[in-house]
């Protein structure tokens, strides 16, 4: 399938001596929103981490947008990572800059060098997450939930293919979970592949997607259970 973004087959993932995940198979596509569930310790983020090289694959085929990711140099990491936005659960903002430092921070380490593109961009995504008036404040001056909104513009910064967010509603409130579960939502609606690692189970019914739990060191595709 032409827009098939990620796809492994029988793959086997390690952490350190120990087997994490084996036989994963999966193939995800363009526009897709993905839940990965499962219980702390299951590989979940274990899974994520192989996506932008982080981790490396033992065995099996995997293909991250056309990098054969069992054989990756090390050198060709970035270029991948340019492809990708990351959401971490624990935001990652530098706290000695604005809002709009940190995002114009990851632009020009990206090679973006046109102060007025930069501008643009960054007003361009601060308003995609409602976020528009925020440019100004430090991380510490926002609540959980805009900096994370900060955080999903800051991985929108590039328009990448692939959105990876781990347990993004972990440190928020219900209502401050919907919220940012459904601007993730509408992300994948737009056009990009989202993968969301979540224990907020209630969210899945709320927002449809493709749901696969990792239990038992095996991942099982099992939307069936919740969009009905």
């Amino acid at each position: 399938m032409a827009d098939s973004l990620i796809t492994y087959r029988n793959v086997e993932i390690y952490q350190q001596e120990l087997c994490v995940l084996s036989d994963v198979n999966m193939e995800l596509h363009k526009g897709e929103f993905v839940y990965l569930i499962g219980k702390v310790g299951s590989g979940k983020t274990s899974l994520l981490k192989t996506f932008y090289g982080e981790l490396d694959i033992a065995s099996g085929d995997a293909d991250v947008l056309g990098y054969d990711m069992t054989h990756l140099k090390r050198k060709y990491i970035p270029r991948l990572r340019r492809k990708l936005g990351i959401v971490f659960q624990d935001f990652q903002l530098m706290t000695d800059r604005t809002v709009y430092e940190n995002l114009a921070f990851v632009l020009r380490a990206t090679g973006w060098k046109n102060k007025g593109e930069i501008r643009e961009r960054i007003t361009e995504m601060l308003k995609l997450v409602g976020m528009d008036n925020k440019g100004y404040k430090y991380p510490n001056e926002l609540s959980g939930g805009e900096q994370q909104r900060i955080v999903i513009a800051r991985a929108m910064l590039n328009s990448p293919d692939i959105i990876l967010a781990d347990e993004p509603t972990g440190n928020l409130d219900v209502e401050t979970g919907r919220a940012i579960t459904a601007l993730l939502q509408n992300i994948s609606k737009a056009g990009a592949l989202v993968v969301m690692t979540t224990h907020n189970l209630y969210l899945l019914k709320e927002f449809p997607g493709k749901v696969y739990c990792c239990v038992n060191h095996q991942m099982k595709e099992i939307t069936a259970n919740y969009n009905n």
